[in-house]
């Protein structure tokens, strides 16, 4: 399940970001506290297309993609050396697949901002310092111990401190490792160590619907260093998830947008990490799978179950467009010849609905 950790200042509005995914509900506070606690949920995947399968098939089980998202203590400046709450945050945060940190950009005397006014960019310059000091410690702190057996170094070792001492340089200009030319090979080899640099990130500038912080320079920003970017007004969006259907249509036209925050951001966090999602239907479930894109067949079957991968013999493939062009069901996709029988190298495609046949 891909884990999703919300970082941010203080009073950034983390835990309304919170709320607007999962409609949790967990208490704000309008102060900038310390706490460790910590708010988790996992929540589905917003997803028209499985839920009109769920409609067709009528199943006796559902299962839809889901998400994890725990919303951290505000990140305090200073917090990366600080072996108090701060650590413990970062290294939480370290075990997430990717950081979603929510920037303010909204006004309000209740919550004074650090050092003056709004400046969303600022903000986020701040915890990306964090982010970077709290990835050089962990570099300082191996290569420390390696350097005990300096003379005693295997070849594999001089290449793990060659490619630290690489990093650490890059990180010391002040700019983070996802920016830094790394090969297939050496980000597998530095997986272990959970870089925060190195983790996609998706930024969300929380604004309010009244005041005119649009964040462009944010948003250039993240389109130049290959980051993911949505904005998403958390107060009001947070209580439009309470409304009916067709009177939240009408104050999200107000807004300029035509999806609630939740889905906008699960979206944009989903197109950023590269990944797609594929179904698996019938009366007993309709279930959705998410995997990354380019995954292959037999990919796709191991994700299922590994049995399906290493018995694979063909995969029957329809696209759900097709599905729904074709009476909205397999017979007819089939009459239409739109099912097609695939191999285990193919491609599959975001939407396909797919049953493997395989022999063990």
């Amino acid at each position: 399940m891909l884990t999703c950790g919300l970082v941010g200042l203080p009073l950034a509005g983390k835990t309304t970001i919170y709320n607007v995914i999962t409609h949790a509900g967990a208490a704000t506070k309008s102060y900038a506290g310390g706490s460790a606690d910590l708010h988790r949920a996992v929540v589905p995947v917003p997803d028209a297309r499985f839920d009109r399968l769920v409609e067709l098939f009528h199943p006796r089980k559902t299962a839809p993609a889901t998400i994890c998202v725990v919303d951290l203590a505000g990140v305090q400046e200073g917090s990366a050396l600080d072996r108090g709450v701060g650590t413990g945050l970062l290294t939480f945060a370290a075990d997430a697949a990717a950081l979603i940190h929510v920037v303010r950009g909204f006004d309000g005397e209740a919550v004074p901002h650090p050092n003056g006014n709004v400046q969303p960019m600022r903000d986020w310059r701040m915890i990306e310092t964090e982010l970077i000091l709290r990835d050089m410690q962990v570099i300082e702190n191996r290569l420390s111990r390696m350097e005990k057996g300096r003379n005693k170094r295997t070849a594999a070792e001089a290449t793990e401190v060659e490619l630290l001492e690489r990093c650490q340089a890059h990180l010391m200009e002040e700019r983070p490792l996802r920016s830094l030319d790394l090969t297939p090979g050496e980000v597998k080899a530095l997986s272990g160590y959970a870089f925060l640099t190195l983790k996609p990130e998706v930024v969300v500038l929380n604004g309010h619907e009244s005041q005119g912080h649009d964040g462009a320079d944010l948003a250039a920003l993240a389109q130049q260093d290959h980051l993911g970017y949505v904005r998403v007004f958390g107060q009001i969006e947070a209580e439009l998830a309470e409304l009916a259907p067709e009177d939240r249509a009408v104050f999200l036209a107000d807004l300029g947008v035509d999806q609630l925050g939740r889905d906008r951001l699960i979206a944009e966090t989903y197109r950023h990490l590269g990944l797609i999602s594929f179904y698996t239907v019938g009366e007993d479930e309709v279930k959705a799978w998410t995997i990354p894109a380019g995954s292959t067949a037999v990919q796709a079957a191991g994700a299922i179950h590994s049995d399906l991968a290493r018995g694979f013999i063909r995969a029957q493939v329809v696209a759900y467009d097709d599905l729904m062009a074709h009476g909205e069901t397999l017979a007819g996709a089939r009459q239409a010849g739109r099912v097609r029988l695939e191999g285990r190298d193919y491609i599959v495609q975001d939407g396909d609905v797919i049953e493997i046949r395989f022999n063990v």
